[in-house]
């Protein structure tokens, strides 16, 4: 094993980048950033039947979102390429045929309908399944006689009998595994394509990955791995396995699960910030020293360390991830939200595809406006939508505001004053609102409820000079006509 660390994420190109996936990614970059390493991304489509067209690009441009980068891939190269496994099939070949010479691979003749007749016996007894070794041992005559008749053979790895494979893991220690429960498996399926656990070791060999950092759920394939390693008499990587994550019910999360959204992409539609996003992922499954929650990508590289892995599940805390992305919200540029919310306005019709310079102005000042309450950019326009509306609708608690006896007067007063008025900006309604308040004596809530509720229908909402400026001198006095007549 090369003394400079080498991390690798190899994800399957069969659809958008999932958070599982995300965080694997994060972690070996995190790592390798710590280390002063390489973040190699590898793509491992050797399952042809489950691969999407251009889903490697998603994949990588989401990471790209994310701001991971990397120093080796498909599509800058470097020195240990191809990056693709589908490119690399006749080195694969190569190492096949060498355990198949060396009798630590053997080819297998059993159909599916032989197979799943075994197991489904297997399972009658009781029995966990796995193959049962049939072809194991097969002379030269029962193998020419399997070929006369056109049946096609996989190749398996012979399974060391009585055996325990240890596994090194920088996460939960040593971890053992009895060879008895494994059972032969395939590395090469009888096009000749090899299997993952076959082709992932090769290429981590050839790839001089140090270490190998992926979720829980891969644990049960590190000891397939450890064994074709060792039939190589090649160096095991040091493996390190993070926790599951669970979805918010604690329960082990499938990508059918819809109490979460699962993919990196989705969040970015939904007009999440990306290093809000990382933040997050990053203490899925991994405290730093301190309290503190809230770090950038920088802090992360630097503070990251295997040591604080925890293998203990991560809850999936969908609050929390509101919560810590409206914490970058408020921090954010102005200029930025305004340009993840408009296509949300957009696409519900409440603004056009193409704005003037005034209406993208008027359009920046109302995120602004609700910036301190925005957990993403897609929640503006449900925030906003008292500024669509062609007339207000009054529930229980805002008509009992209205039915106040000093109402009418404050309601005609502020009209008033604000007809009155030759600039429609915040700081002249402050001084109609004070205006009112000297010409009716009312003040506070007797004041200012009366008014909030006619204008926007609310009794809780933004900084009230604003909104009122926002939604221009026409409707708020038609609103302040309508609220009196109620």
């Amino acid at each position: 094993m090369s003394k400079e660390v080498r991390v690798r994420f190899a994800p399957s190109p069969t659809g958008h980048l999932h958070i599982g996936g995300a965080r694997s990614a994060l972690f070996n970059y995190l790592f390798a950033r710590s280390q002063g390493g390489k973040f190699i991304i590898r793509i491992e489509d050797t399952d042809q039947s489950r691969n999407v067209e251009d889903a490697t690009e998603k994949l990588m441009d989401s990471m790209k979102w994310l701001g991971i980068d990397w120093d080796e891939s498909v599509d800058i190269g470097g020195p240990y390429g191809p990056y693709r496994s589908m490119e690399r099939l006749e080195l694969y070949k190569k190492y096949i045929q060498q355990l198949l010479d060396e009798g630590k691979a053997y080819y297998d003749y059993m159909t599916e309908e032989e197979l799943q007749k075994e197991r489904e016996e297997q399972l009658s007894r009781g029995e966990a399944p796995k193959y049962s070794g049939r072809d194991r041992d097969l002379t030269e005559e029962q193998r020419k006689a399997y070929e006369a008749k056109g049946i096609k053979p996989v190749v398996r790895f012979r399974v060391p009998e009585g055996e325990q494979v240890l596994i090194e893991d920088a996460v939960r220690g040593e971890v053992n595994f009895e060879t008895e429960d494994i059972g032969d498996f395939v590395i090469a399926r009888k096009d000749g394509i090899p299997t993952y656990n076959f082709a992932v070791v090769v290429d981590d060999h050839l790839m001089k990955i140090s270490h190998v950092i992926r979720g829980e759920e891969h644990l049960s394939n590190a000891p397939r791995q450890a064994l074709v390693f060792e039939a190589f008499g090649w160096e095991k990587p040091m493996f390190a396995h993070a926790s599951l994550i669970l979805n918010p019910d604690r329960q082990k999360m499938s990508k059918r699960d819809e109490s979460i959204i699962q993919f990196v992409e989705q969040y970015k539609e939904l007009g999440y910030l990306p290093e809000a996003i990382v933040n997050f992922l990053a203490l899925l499954g991994w405290s730093p020293v301190g309290e503190e929650e809230i770090f950038s990508l920088e802090e992360l590289e630097s503070q990251f360390s295997l040591g604080r892995v925890s293998k203990a599940p991560a809850v999936f805390d969908t609050d929390k991830l509101a919560w810590m992305n409206n914490q970058y919200v408020k921090e954010a540029d102005i200029e930025r939200l305004t340009k993840l919310a408009l296509p949300h306005f957009q696409k519900e019709g409440k603004l056009p595809s193409e704005l003037s310079d005034e209406q993208y102005e008027w359009a920046k000042k109302l995120v602004a406006l609700y910036q301190e309450q925005m957990h993403y950019a897609a929640e503006i326009t449900e925030l906003t939508e008292l500024f669509f509306k062609k007339e207000i609708s009054y529930n229980e608690e805002t008509k009992e505001v209205l039915e106040g006896e000093q109402v009418p007067e404050v309601l005609e007063q502020f009209s008033k004053e604000l007809d009155a008025l030759e600039s429609f900006e915040p700081d002249e309604i402050k001084a109609a609102t004070k205006a009112t308040q000297k010409a009716t004596g009312q003040k506070g809530k007797k004041l200012f409820m009366p008014i909030r509720v006619a204008v926007t229908g609310q009794t809780h909402g933004p900084e009230l000079p604003h909104a009122i400026s926002l939604l221009g001198k026409d409707v708020v006095q038609t609103r302040l006509q309508q609220a009196k007549n109620q």
